[in-house]
């Protein structure tokens, strides 16, 4: 148990600092000094001093030690009484203030979600309308774009027509040029080492330009035909021809005539409607044996001109073209062991009516007949009319080689 002076310090109130140390200020030693070392001690001296006066006082005063020691004890029994309730108005208030701010919370939750709804829908209208008026102009730009692949395909298919023509066109070699010109100089030059004439130039210029023009009006190409009727050219096979239902006096025929001619093929049509001679179907063949045995070099298919035809559907389409050598001049029947292959080609109605296709087969011998097969035309199924099949090349330079050279 503690001791009464111990009880009487800790009931004793506390003692004041300046009591406790009793220095002044003004009388303390500076610090870092000799008496300041020696302050420690001297303070702890006075604390037990003061400590041991304020025991001796509670020993004194026994009657006071006992009411403070009754009055904690009564403290510590009788704790302090609760805090009164909030007033129940007040609480009220305070409900009704919250219900307010809940009650302006959901008004204004709802006024921004309503202003949110309306933004939406105008995003939406807007990116709608933006979303039209792009398909709009993507549709424009592709129509567009498509206008200009037709024209694109359209000059397209000039400039084949035009690559093709410059393909048949038989153009000089450097060295044929220079022979020609230096004919042409020999021709025009009064001596070794002259100067040609301008004038002299654009005479032979008119004069070989005149002679084309002349080849060209005598079979409309200028080129040799060695299948032409008129140069003995003959038709020896062909395919049923196409015979139509007789209706009144005479009925029509091809070009007029009573009966189908096979050699309205090998002559010149003129360009005149119905001068042909017509196969029944849209296939068929025909065999011609040439004037004489030649070196193959191209054949021309002629059809009537879109400016004057009536109907063009019975032009032939899918064509190809043999050739080979009959070595008995009088058999009507051909070799068909010996045949070959010379060109296949697709005639286009879109093209000129006269028709050029090279030989395409490579070492082709000399021959004397040629077939043409047509596997369609250009959508009769009644009849496919052939104006004018034309053969061409050159006559080999020993008459007497024949057959195919390999």
């Amino acid at each position: 148990m503690a001791s009464p002076s111990l009880a009487a310090a800790a009931t004793s109130p506390a003692s004041s600092p300046l009591t406790l140390d009793a220095i002044p200020l003004a009388s303390r030693p500076a610090p870092g000094s000799a008496a300041t070392a020696a302050a420690p001690r001297k303070r702890s001296v006075l604390l037990l001093d003061h400590h041991s006066a304020q025991h001796r006082r509670q020993e004194r005063d026994p009657p006071r030690r006992a009411a403070l020691s009754r009055g904690l004890a009564w403290r510590w029994s009788h704790p302090p009484p609760p805090s009164p309730p909030p007033d129940r108005a007040a609480l009220e208030g305070y409900a009704a203030r919250v219900d307010e701010v809940e009650a302006s919370l959901a008004r204004t939750f709802r006024m921004i979600q309503v202003q949110l709804e309306a933004v939406d829908r105008k995003i939406d209208g807007e990116v709608g309308a933006a979303r039209g008026d792009l398909l709009s102009l993507l549709e424009e730009k592709r129509l567009a774009l498509e206008g200009q692949l037709t024209r694109l395909d359209a000059r397209a298919g000039e400039l084949g027509d035009a690559l093709d023509g410059l393909k048949r066109m038989e153009f000089l070699r450097k060295d044929e040029f220079e022979k020609f010109w230096d004919e042409v100089k020999g021709s025009l030059g009064s001596g070794s080492g002259s100067e040609v004439d301008l004038d002299q130039v654009r005479a032979l210029a008119r004069e070989i330009v005149m002679r084309e023009i002349e080849k060209h009006a005598a079979d409309g190409i200028g080129r040799v035909d060695y299948a032409v009727a008129s140069g003995g050219g003959r038709v020896v096979r062909h395919s049923e021809a196409y015979l139509p239902k007789r209706g009144g006096l005479m009925g029509w025929m091809p070009g007029g005539d009573v009966g189908p001619k096979p050699e309205k093929m090998l002559q010149p049509s003129f360009g005149e409607p119905g001068q042909c001679f017509a196969m029944q179907g849209s296939s068929g063949f025909v065999e011609i044996k040439l004037k004489s045995g030649i070196l193959p070099e191209a054949v021309t298919l002629e059809h009537v001109s879109k400016d004057v035809a009536y109907d063009r559907s019975t032009a032939p389409k899918d064509c190809l073209v043999s050739g080979w050598y009959e070595e008995t001049p009088g058999e009507t029947q051909s070799g068909y062991a010996a045949k070959m292959a010379l060109a296949e080609f697709t005639y286009d109605l879109e093209k000129n009516n006269v028709q050029t296709f090279d030989v395409s087969a490579p070492d082709v011998g000399v021959i004397n007949m040629i077939r043409l097969d047509f596997t369609s035309n250009h959508g009769s199924s009644l009849l496919t009319c052939i104006y004018r099949l034309r053969v061409h090349g050159h006559e080999p330079v020993s008459p007497g080689t024949a057959g195919f050279q390999a």
